[in-house]
């Protein structure tokens, strides 16, 4: 064992030891999460991955009221964790983590509720976790490290991780899916309403309401399978930069995220990255490629993009020093297994006075999946989709020790519950917006999550 400082020890573990391999080891444990970023190799953020269960002390908050504070308890438990060197600590080993369901944004913002549905999920759910197993992608290295914490018994947390970890073997690899068996499905929109939901949001954006909104609908289906079940196709089939698994013993959410939305580095450096404007992988290389030109040429996805990057800039720019807000990258291509997106990088430097829950305060839910004016984009979202999105549109999270914060937004994702499981697809309508393309555009960002599904 080795001690990277006098409260946070370090243990290397055996270089082939997979995600699979440890998931499935750990599937049973209460308050399971994965943050998995191998699939994504050959990118900037695809370096580690994070497995942690079984949080010392947890926080749950399952209806918002404007003006509370449900991220107060998050702040407190930070001022707990040891002091890390972000030199030799990886973003996350143990620390803070857990989900803000979309609903969490009523806490921000004075706003009408959706009614809730089965897959509805708490606003907040958040756990101290003092270990984590993590991989070094690039340095090709596997290591466990625990926490000691003013609630943590760390070297009985060693003894148990060390024992269930003498039970990985090989991984039991899922059947994949055969593609003969498609899953039957149900959306909360059929075709036409689905239409006209679109025509009604650009009756909005033509009296001058809105310049944008992120429409959805909800696909559900039958799953009797696990949710790491799911997990394993997941990362097989429809690879991603911010995948992820959080399950507890009500429900789960598997996500196959290619989005970020917010990133603290330690010195309060400030990462947002909203994706808008997609295009269908094409099987022939001379095709995809086309298609990859006409997205970056697309006015309309341009356009749509540029208007959300606007939205960011104000957004963290509540609670960043006057003058750091940049944007360093606008629509580039980035292309995943089944779609390929316009994705642009802001950036910034939190305020003295500021820490990373008042920049997820200012920035909750992400712009790219609400629109833009927000709070107005976000009435109208609420008044044509009807229901609450549950964990669909909000995060994933984590904070480890180095003061380090990452977290994705909650698109390509699934909700399992009672042998069910929901996946919303949707995309943003702008004023050029053809309500058949925008119907065709969600089934697009279907099409690799009902792989995972298929049979």
């Amino acid at each position: 064992m080795k001690e990277t400082s006098g409260s946070i020890h370090a243990e290397r573990l055996p270089d082939d030891l997979s995600v699979d391999q440890v998931l499935r080891v750990f599937s049973e444990e209460p308050f399971l999460m994965l943050f998995d970023s191998a699939a994504s190799a050959g990118r900037g953020d695809s370096r580690y991955s994070f497995l942690t269960a079984d949080p010392v002390q947890m926080c749950r908050v399952d209806n918002c009221e404007f003006g509370q504070d449900p991220l107060r308890r998050l702040r407190e438990w930070q001022s707990c964790l040891p002091s890390g060197d972000q030199r030799e600590l990886p973003g996350f080993c143990g620390g803070i983590a857990g989900l803000m369901s979309y609903d969490l944004r009523h806490a921000f913002e004075k706003l009408m509720p959706a009614e809730p549905d089965s897959f509805a999920t708490p606003a907040l759910l958040a756990g101290l976790f003092d270990w984590a197993i993590v991989w070094d992608h690039h340095r090709r290295t596997v290591m466990l490290y625990v926490l000691s914490l003013p609630v943590s018994f760390p070297e009985e947390r060693l003894r148990q991780v060390r024992r269930r970890l003498r039970c990985a073997g090989a991984p039991a690899m899922p059947d994949g899916p055969t593609g003969r068996r498609p899953v039957p499905f149900q959306s909360s929109f059929d075709e036409h309403a689905y239409l006209q939901a679109v025509q009604r949001v650009l009756d909005y954006i033509a009296a001058g309401d809105i310049f944008q909104a992120s429409l959805s609908q909800k696909l559900t289906a039958a799953w009797d399978g696990s949710a790491v079940d799911l997990y394993a196709r997941v990362r097989r089939l429809n690879a991603a930069p911010f995948c992820g698994l959080l399950k507890v013993s009500e429900f789960a959410v598997v996500s196959a995220s290619p989005e970020r939305f917010l990133k603290v580095r330690p010195g309060g450096l400030v990462e947002t990255r909203p994706i808008k404007g997609t295009r269908r992988r094409q099987r022939l290389p001379i095709a995809d490629l086309y298609a990859a030109e006409e997205l970056a040429a697309s006015g309309k996805d341009r356009a749509e993009n540029v208007m959300i990057v606007d939205l960011l800039r104000n957004d963290i720019s509540r609670v960043c020093q006057t003058g750091s807000v940049q944007v360093t990258g606008v629509c580039e291509i980035e292309v995943f297994e089944t779609v390929q997106h316009l994705v642009s990088t802001v950036v910034g430097t939190l305020r003295a006075d500021r820490d990373v829950w008042d920049l997820c305060a200012a920035c909750f839910p992400g712009g790219s999946v609400t629109g833009a004016p927000k709070i107005r984009a976000m009435e109208i979202i609420t008044e044509l989709e009807q229901r609450s999105r549950g964990a669909y549109c909000g995060s994933l999270f984590c904070l480890g020790p180095s003061g380090e914060f990452d977290s994705s937004i909650l698109i390509r994702t699934f909700t399992l519950r009672d042998g069910q499981v929901c996946f919303p697809v949707g995309g943003g309508i702008v004023a050029d917006s053809v309500p058949r393309r925008e119907f065709e555009e969600t089934l697009h960002k279907a099409a690799g999550m009902l792989r995972c599904l298929d049979g």
